[in-house]
């Protein structure tokens, strides 16, 4: 497929009809054969105008496919929505798509800055080794990932805040997605807030006797946190195999903040042992955020085997593993004048996964059909100790995950498309726990973090879409779920009345959307949709949380959460302009919060010889959010180009006492604008981010006292203040596998702090980079 203004080819242009779809490579070549004899074939590719043809012409064309370039097209591929490829102009939900081109030019650090870059994914920090995203009022296990399409959310996501993302490799990635809004129907459990969807780099095949050899690297740099990264890619193909590997190595120091903020977010020491005291150092550079410093590598490795037309086999192999890093808000908090602690770290951050898919094509009862099995071993921990205390304490969880999963697409006539498929997840979580005495070395067994558990979950699901005409497209699916969690708490660390706790429930979900585009320049969308979170070890765990006068012990008639949502969207597009809007209602219904509970019928029991109120989490509680998404998008023929998101939420949450609190992750007003230009070998971009302010009354309830990571306002409670940045970045092309990127962020030095972060974004920072493709 080739542009008609230049000839140029052009990757990722896609060929559909009849429910199948062909995509085509980096030299703009695509296999067609799945669409023989098709009377509608669609053509279309990002920046382009569609064009419906046949088979009968792109024969007679010699299967050379022209697109017009357009100023602005509001559909793009993804694969998010449905686990199979579809067009998001048939998809009724909000869809933000980041390609492999975007990332080249965005150059981000880590993935949860990749996200953060869309200007609609909010991100959260408690330490530089991190980022948790928060959508739509959502964040953690609120939040769906899924990496090739396989579920990476564990047993042990938590309702804080999370940095499994940055597990993920940003130079390894082909895709990523956010679909904003309900999931289950698709991705099940957790899909309550949206679904990420990252899709990772492919080996590409060799066309008939000839190999395809493909690859690249990249080394970058940055000042703020005297970053150094490599990477390098290659892959070799076939006509019958495929390999590619991929490495990248990331080292970063401790992040330095900007000059001109709140002086609230500085703390221009650290603390350092000698001998056997910790004492209080002061820091030559007082913006130096200390300790953030971390490094973190990332492999790849894939094999395809296309045995037909019909049928590929495809293995992967992912591992990522970071160094121990602090968490700096943890090092911030301060008891009687003297640091709380000398050291609170987490450990290695491990994610590894074995990913084997079958994909088919043209069977009885399927046109596309995709089977897949996948395991994972995840690792974390937790190091602490407090200041001149002896003791260090460490906590470890490793969680094994095991997933299969088929999907099934058939194609019907007068435009009616059938999904149909079968998930089994089985999570086996293992927590130990020691104290270790630094004075004498010796190393006791303490309580776990969670209990030794195990988490299954077994679900069905069907969806339908019919184009009612050429202009409608209307979509539903439901969703049936069964989870089962088994979980044993050992008597050696808690006298409690109980050994284990079961639980066996469903989960019942569904969605209706409706797509109508009454001109090629109007877009209406509209979806309503519930989605489920399943109790996890997590919520079990917190028997754990216990304190004096209560304890809190498990209870085997907890529900999934549910969550009713609803949101329409509006695009409208001009020969050089877009705007879209798009509104959101979302309503949490039995959240699990911790209430007063009875056990065996009875209100209290004796436990540590204190007789303590029974509590447990329970089903009890609701939560709200609405929320308005914009973007306004222009371009020109002469290579400028003008964007601006902007994101406003309000959410409540009730708490364990009954009250209603502004919820804690329904970050403040937020948005991203840039303009650009794209001349001949070279572009260049000015942007600026921005958050507003949260007033005091605005943070949540659980907020208020976290002093150590917001700043104060004039009566000494905490808020959040407004903040800005304004980046420049450019590149260059310096031939046809060359380039050189490189940037000036937050230009003033600003000092600034995402909203509900405990660590500050960095100061005036430099980057560059050189990028070779071969």
């Amino acid at each position: 497929m080739i542009n008609t203004d230049d000839g140029a080819v052009i990757p990722g242009a896609t060929l559909s009809g009849g429910g199948h779809m062909a995509i085509a490579d980096a030299d703009g070549l695509a296999d067609v054969s799945a669409l023989k004899g098709q009377l509608k074939l669609e053509a279309s590719a990002l920046g382009y105008k569609s064009r419906a043809l046949s088979w009968a012409e792109l024969l007679s064309d010699s299967f050379l496919v022209e697109l017009e370039p357009a100023h602005i097209i509001m559909d793009e591929v993804v694969v998010s929505a449905s686990r199979l490829p579809e067009w998001s102009g048939q998809v009724p939900g909000r869809i933000r798509t980041l390609q492999r081109e975007d990332i080249a030019a965005l150059q981000p650090q880590t993935m949860a800055d990749l996200l953060g870059f869309s200007g609609e994914v909010f991100i959260q920090k408690s330490q530089q080794g991190g980022g948790s995203p928060m959508i739509r009022g959502y964040a953690a296990n609120r939040l769906l990932y899924a990496v090739d399409g396989v579920r990476m959310n564990t047993a042990i996501f938590r309702g804080g805040n999370l940095q499994n993302v940055i597990s993920l490799d940003a130079f390894a990635t082909e895709q990523a997605e956010v679909l904003f809004g309900p999931g289950s129907v698709m991705y099940g459990s957790d899909a309550v807030g949206g679904v990420m969807s990252f899709e990772t780099l492919s080996p590409v095949y060799g066309r008939g006797s000839n190999s395809e050899v493909r690859g690249g690297a990249t080394l970058r740099g940055a000042t703020a946190n005297a970053e150094r990264t490599g990477h390098f890619h290659a892959s070799i193909g076939w006509e019958k195999w495929a390999v590619l590997t991929s490495f990248t190595y990331n080292s970063f120091g401790h992040l330095r903040q900007g000059r001109h903020g709140p002086e609230d977010y500085l703390k221009p020491y650290f603390v350092q042992r000698r001998d056997t005291i910790d004492e209080v150092a002061f820091q030559e550079d007082p913006l130096e955020q200390r300790p953030t410093a971390y490094d973190q590598f990332n492999l790849m490795q894939k094999v395809h085997f296309r045995a037909n037309e019909d049928i590929e086999l495809r293995y992967a192999f992912h591992y990522s593993a970071t160094s121990p890093y602090g968490r700096y808000d943890r090092h911030n908090r301060m008891r009687q004048g003297a640091p709380r602690y000398a050291q609170w770290d987490y450990g290695p951050q491990e994610w590894m996964m074995n990913h084997l898919s079958a994909s088919f094509r043209n069977g009885p009862l399927y046109d596309r059909a995709r089977i897949s099995l996948a395991h994972q071993q995840f690792g974390e921990s937790r190091i602490d100790r407090g200041f001149n205390s002896p003791v260090q304490r460490e906590r470890v969880e490793r969680v094994a995950a095991l997933s299969a999963n088929a999907d099934f697409e058939k194609s019907w006539p007068d435009g009616h498309l059938t999904r149909y498929g079968l998930e089994w997840v089985r999570n086996d979580v293992v927590s130990t726990g020691t104290d270790a005495d630094l004075f004498t070395g010796a190393i006791a067994p303490a309580a776990p973090r969670y209990p030794q558990a195990s988490w299954q979950s077994m679900a069905v699901y069907l969806a339908h879409r019919v184009e009612l005409a050429s202009a409608v497209t209307l979509q539903g699916g439901l969703r049936y779920n069964h989870y089962v969690l088994s979980a044993e708490f050992d008597p050696g660390f808690y006298d409690l009345p109980f050994r284990s706790a079961d639980l066996s429930n469903g989960a019942l979900t569904g969605s209706a959307g409706l797509v109508w585009r009454p001109t090629e320049r109007w877009a209406l969308r509209t979806n309503l949709g519930t989605a489920f979170r399943s109790p996890n070890v997590d919520d079990i765990g917190k028997v754990f949380d216990s304190e004096p006068g209560a304890v809190t012990v498990p209870n085997p008639g907890l529900k999934a959460e549910y969550a009713w949502s609803a949101d329409v969207g509006a695009a409208h597009s001009w020969e050089w302009l877009e705007v879209e809007v798009t509104g959101y209602y979302s309503y949490l219904d039995r959240a699990l919060v911790r209430r007063n509970f009875s056990l065996n019928g009875q209100d209290s029991l004796l436990y540590d010889g204190v007789l303590s109120q029974v509590q447990a989490i329970q089903n009890a509680a609701a939560g709200r959010v609405v929320g308005l998404q914009g973007r306004v998008e222009a371009h020109s023929r002469s290579g400028f180009r003008a964007a601006l998101h902007l994101n406003w939420q309000k959410g409540e949450e009730e708490l364990d006492n009954g009250e209603v609190s502004p919820s804690r992750h329904a970050a403040p007003a937020f948005g991203q604008a840039q303009v650009g230009y794209a001349g001949e070998g070279f572009e260049i971009s000015l942007w600026a981010q921005a958050q507003a302010e949260r007033e005091a009354e605005g943070l949540a309830v659980e907020e208020r006292g976290k002093t150590e990571i917001y700043a104060l306002d004039a009566e000494g409670r905490a808020y959040a203040p407004a903040w800005y940045t304004l980046n420049v970045r450019a590149r260059v092309f310096l031939s046809a596998s060359w380039q050189l990127s490189a940037g000036l962020e937050n230009l003033t030095d600003q000092r600034y702090r995402p909203y509900s972060s405990g660590v500050s974004g960095p100061g005036r920072n430099f980057f560059f980079s050189l990028t070779a493709r071969f």
